[in-house]
């Protein structure tokens, strides 16, 4: 969440641009969200670590899924929302990426590479914002050459063989130039999970993650914890982490003495961050942990205008960013769903009927949850399951990334045009093909504009989808288990992640059809209901193929994907037509920089024409520039002009 910011796009505000303060506190506020998470293995049935992350930005953006090839020694990572520079002194690594569309960055391409893994089984979610306190704003501010948002997944990522190491480059960078935004990372190799927090400017602070523990952050940067500075296994940290606000005279302390970090330099709790706190509140009772109204926090109301939701909560004293969760036994399903999390289970904020803002909010644009086998070998220790929509209304697909070189050609990729994300009818207009982006953007939208008629039966039935992701997902990784060569694992991971897309791609497009259909009659008298879901079981009729596809052994010539047709009988809903090889684009726009190793990199091929948009609705830096043309803006050393995203 953006606290009060009145337009979240000026994040950055003082950094790049100034602008008068009239003109600043007359825009509208347009405040967004993300919700980071974290289970420990010992609180897991399988004995795995789970993280992840919802990014929010709003009802209906586009997100890419790819990989980025490995460059060599000289590769320059720069940013689009500061100056923020950092030449590589080595080859870098190869890792897959969710990135925004390039008609939103300047039509730049390596636009904030949020979740991924890279070919040393290094995994980062990134980011999640916070906020620094005036105290600390005034003693340390953000720079205007630091690193943010943009580039926190590219650095650490293209550069580091373990978290520890990620950590430690982060860190260093942060000492030397800065850090742009108050951000949380999580960082992740097969043997240790890291928190990273940029505080302030230039002070940082890094805990390595314990195994009994549970974790979940929306935004609030004031979330209690404590640490041992002097334990460097386990926490690593910026010089000045404590004597800088001592010297300056805010730093604050324990009633036992020991330094506090979050509230020397968070945030102090305000109805600014009622929303913030609405999905604390959530997420507490999601995982069994639950709060007292009354005692732990009260319910309020939100009576700004253009307010995002009219109902949030407020805490009366700081709460803690770790805890307990009520049972020790989450499972994959639970902890994917725990991002479509609609506080069913906080009464008086449920987003269903109490104007509440959700962590499964319709403003979803992309979820990412790891699972971390760990001791495995890194490249195959981690799975990333992954959502490119909105996680009420979705399905998270697996990747065993650290080992891709192939994306299936089911995702469309950055030459795609993004005029889609901008239709309002999407029972008419249909999506470009083959795209399960917007298969997925689609069905969400439909849902949440018709939750009663559409969105129950067709959250069972991806529920169903879900379920057969996960249990087929253990016959190929027993597989990949048993694997022993980087070659052979590799050929297995191109192979499962294209077999467990198109499976997806498939049902869900099957799905979209059926959908806009029942839409088009206009005979609401039954709720909808999937022809391929058995209403008995709440499974589906006809499995996925996904782990027999994957795990075929005849050699087969992957087929470029079709059409789905319509659903032609109530057992099954809809097959691919005879596969058309996707048509090819006149130009390609340059992506920046070439490889310069011999890594090999297939991408999805591209799926539609056309021009690449400008953005529409969003309050970013083109918007920020028309402010900028009717007021006094002013362009900061270097001449950087800053587009910094409404999003956290």
């Amino acid at each position: 969440m953006r606290k009060t910011h009145p337009v979240n796009a000026l994040k950055k505000l003082g950094i790049g641009l100034a602008f008068g303060a009239a003109t600043i506190m007359s825009m509208p506020t347009s405040a967004l969200a993300c919700t980071q998470i974290y289970m420990g293995n010992k609180l897991t049935a399988d004995g795995n670590t789970y993280y992840g992350r919802a990014e929010d930005y709003r009802k209906r953006y586009l997100k890419h899924f790819g990989i980025e090839p490995s460059f060599g020694p000289g590769h320059t990572y720069s940013s689009d929302e500061s100056a923020f520079v950092y030449t590589s002194t080595k080859t870098s690594y190869r890792y897959t990426y969710v990135r925004d569309h390039p008609s939103q960055w300047d039509e730049r391409w390596d636009a904030y590479s949020e979740a991924g893994i890279n070919e040393k089984g290094v995994s980062c979610s990134a980011t999640l914002t916070t906020y620094m306190n005036a105290a600390a704003k005034a003693a340390d501010p953000l720079t205007d050459t630091g690193i943010g948002e943009y580039s926190y997944g590219s650095v650490i990522l293209g550069e580091s063989a373990t978290a520890r190491e990620g950590v430690e480059l982060l860190g260093k960078i942060i000492d030397d130039q800065g850090a742009c935004g108050n951000d949380q990372i999580i960082i992740s190799d097969n043997n240790e999970t890291w928190l990273f927090a940029a505080l302030s400017g230039h002070q940082w602070i890094a805990m390595k993650l314990t195994d009994d523990i549970a974790s979940l952050n929306p935004n609030i940067g004031n979330l209690n914890y404590k640490v041992d500075l002097n334990d460097t296994e386990n926490c690593l940290h910026s010089e000045g982490i404590e004597s800088m606000p001592k010297e300056k005279g805010f730093a604050k302390y324990f009633d036992d003495g020991q330094f506090d970090v979050a509230q020397t330099y968070g945030e102090e709790i305000s109805e600014n961050a009622m929303h913030s706190w609405a999905r604390y509140v959530q997420g507490r009772a999601y995982f069994d942990a639950p709060l007292t109204e009354g005692t732990d926090y009260k319910i309020v109301k939100d009576t700004r205008e253009n307010a995002r939701a009219t109902t949030g909560a407020l805490p009366f004293e700081a709460q803690p960013l770790f805890f307990q969760p009520g049972k020790s036994n989450w499972n994959t399903f639970e902890m994917i769903r725990a991002f479509g999390n609609r506080g069913e289970k906080a009464p008086g904020l449920n987003a269903n009927t109490d104007g509440a803002y959700a962590i499964g909010t319709e403003s979803n644009s992309e979820i990412n949850l790891f699972q971390i086998r760990d001791g495995l070998d890194p490249e195959i220790a981690t799975i990333q399951w992954e959502m490119l929509s909105r996680a009420a209304y979705s399905v998270a697909i697996p990747f065993y990334s650290a080992l891709l070189t192939e994306v299936s050609p089911y995702f469309s990729d950055q030459t795609v045009s993004f005029d889609h994300c901008k239709q309002t009818d999407v029972v008419y207009n249909e999506e470009p093909e083959n795209s399960i982006n917007y298969v997925l953007m689609d069905i969400s939208s439909l849902c949440f504009e018709n939750p009663d008629t559409l969105g129950i039966s067709v959250r069972a039935y991806l529920d169903a989808l879900q379920n057969e992701l996960i249990e087929q997902n253990k016959e190929v990784d027993a597989a990949m288990l048993a694997e022993t060569t980087t070659e052979g694992r590799t050929a297995l991971a191109n192979k499962a992640g294209k077999a467990a897309t198109e499976n997806t791609y498939v049902k869900c497009k099957a799905l979209l059809q059926e959908m806009r259909a029942y839409q088009k009659a206009g005979n609401f008298d039954e709720p909808f209901t999937p022809s391929d879901l058995n209403t008995e079981t709440n499974g589906l009729k006809v499995s996925i193929t996904y782990a027999k596809d994957a795990l075929a052994t005849d050699p087969v010539t992957p087929d470029q994907p079709g059409t789905p047709e319509q659903p032609g009988t109530p057992e099954q809903p809809g097959t691919p037509e005879q596969p058309a090889k996707p048509e090819q684009p006149t130009t390609k726009p340059e992506k920046p920089g070439k490889s310069d190793t011999t890594t090999t990199v297939t991408t999805n091929k591209t799926n539609t024409k056309g021009g690449l948009p400008t953005t529409g609705d969003r309050f970013d830096g083109r918007v920020v520039a028309a402010f900028a043309i009717a007021g006094v803006a002013v362009i900061s050393a270097g001449g950087y002009f800053l587009y910094r995203r409404n999003k956290e």
